[in-house]
């Protein structure tokens, strides 16, 4: 083949693949076609659930006609959207539901949405409704209705859903991923739709500063204080020990930063519960709270009930670790983040791995070879009279200080 036409080939190749993605994506919402030749003046592919808004606002008479279209919906899940003239949230939505009912017809109705174990009851709206009509075809729902809004919801906050059915009624939707952030603004006379609309903004914002905190506190700060206390003992005495508090006090402040941080969210979201983060959570604080207060009750090193302080102080402290890394993977799955950020923190903790892996053995070999010395410096790994249980300082030194 003629090498000059590489290039050309090339770039021709490039044009088609941009000229057919640009077409799927218009065919996706501007360019879709209704039956019966139905047409609107406006379309927007919304930001989650993979969902569109079409729409005309005819302003002499302050009619919306809208049709919200739900690719991939199955014959066992109903599919909603809806205006908030007050908020943000589920809570308050003048909704439009479908979904098969027991006749075997794919149909749509009105929901006010007035609590949040809402089961999507059929009810009038604060608007008037007409020509409400739902399709299902090759998986395609649409949503059809002329809305009669008064001149404060021309631009108002939407909110669109999708969730299963079991025994003909409609169940709670997930709470994580694209569900969480199903939620906008749209402008109907001035054809804007954006996603996550202020409100939403700023609980996002808060959901990801709980994240981060509490990965950054009880996810890293606290593993490194502990390793600090197992294994710089042979190295650095009695800078280990500070190493080791800054470390725990960093991350138990900044610990309980996430944590409260986390109960204004659920404050914020009564209708939501993450039952086992939650309970995780609350189980974590309070063992770190108890393992603060402990230092104020820890016996001197020569003290008889020392070893029984220091079973204490490792069994509540590795078990407030091992909680935090499992609560932070839980939280993964409910702020469903980009995948980046949860493989930096299994890096991170494939990283604090391979640092034990090599000074766990070194530590010991270290212990060992002094014993055989004659040296009283340094202790075995094991509880004794004088040790915290962990590569400690011993004997004489009953003025090093233990952590």
């Amino acid at each position: 083949m003629d090498r000059t036409k590489s290039p050309k080939l090339a770039l021709f190749a490039l044009s088609a693949i941009l000229v057919l993605c640009s077409a799927k994506a218009q065919s996706a919402c501007d360019t879709h076609r209704f039956a019966d030749n139905i047409a609107f003046g406006d379309c927007s592919a919304l930001p989650a659930l993979g969902s569109f808004l079409h729409w005309t606002y005819n302003e002499p008479n302050g009619t919306v006609s809208i049709a919200f279209r739900h690719p991939g919906t199955s014959s066992s899940s109903w599919i909603a959207w809806g205006i908030n003239p007050t908020g943000t949230t589920m809570l308050g939505t003048q909704a439009l539901v479908a979904f098969i009912n027991s006749s075997g017809q794919f149909e749509a109705y009105t929901s006010p949405i007035t609590v949040y174990q809402t089961q999507l009851e059929r009810g009038s709206l604060s608007f008037t409704v007409t020509n409400v009509s739902a399709s299902l075809v090759n998986g395609e729902a649409t949503i059809f209705a002329t809305l009669e809004l008064p001149t404060n919801l021309i631009a108002a906050n939407q909110v669109w859903q999708m969730g299963p059915m079991a025994n003909g009624l409609p169940q709670i939707h997930a709470r994580t991923g694209d569900n969480t952030r199903s939620m906008g603004r749209i402008d109907f006379r001035s054809g804007q739709s954006s996603g996550g609309g202020g409100g939403a903004g700023d609980r996002q914002k808060k959901r990801n500063t709980h994240g981060i905190l509490n990965a950054v506190s009880w996810g890293v700060l606290l593993p490194m204080g502990a390793m600090m206390a197992r294994y710089m003992k042979v190295f650095t005495d009695p800078t280990w020990f500070y190493l080791h508090i800054a470390f725990q006090v960093s991350g138990y402040v900044i610990g309980v930063a996430g944590w409260a941080t986390g109960i204004k969210l659920g404050n914020d979201s009564p209708g939501t519960s993450y039952s086992t983060h939650r309970s995780l959570g609350i189980a974590i604080f309070t063992f770190a709270t108890l393992q603060v207060f402990a230092l104020l009750l820890r016996p001197k090193p020569d003290n008889k009930y020392r070893v029984y302080w220091n079973v204490y102080h490792h069994a509540v402290g590795y078990t407030t670790i091992i909680l935090s890394i499992i609560n932070i993977f839980k939280g993964f799955d409910i702020l469903d983040p980009e995948d980046k950020w949860r493989w930096a923190y299994i890096g991170i903790l494939i990283f604090l791995g391979s640092c034990v892996v090599i000074l766990e053995p070194l530590t010991w070999f270290i212990v060992i070879r002094r014993k055989s010395r004659g040296s009283n410096t340094v202790a075995a790994p094991t509880t004794n009279k004088y040790s915290n249980g962990v590569n400690g300082t011993t004997t004489s030194g009953a003025h090093h200080q233990d952590a």
